[in-house]
């Protein structure tokens, strides 16, 4: 059973999430041959405060 999880640093609409959810599972359907029901999207939407680049917080990036 596959899980997919999506890291983002930007907050999605229940709809967007909904799409995004869809087609990332068709992906992993036809490419893998994962069952369409066995298979798990995790959206985890970060602020830009918990993500560092090169050790600068993205929300103190200019």
């Amino acid at each position: 059973m596959p899980f997919i999880r999506i890291d983002i640093a930007s907050k999605l609409s229940k709809d967007q999430k909904a799409l995004l959810s869809q087609r990332m599972t068709d992906a992993i359907v036809e490419i893998a041959g994962a069952p369409r029901q066995a298979t798990y999207v995790i959206i985890n939407e970060l602020e830009r405060d918990d993500i560092a680049q090169g050790g600068t917080l993205i929300s103190d990036r200019a």
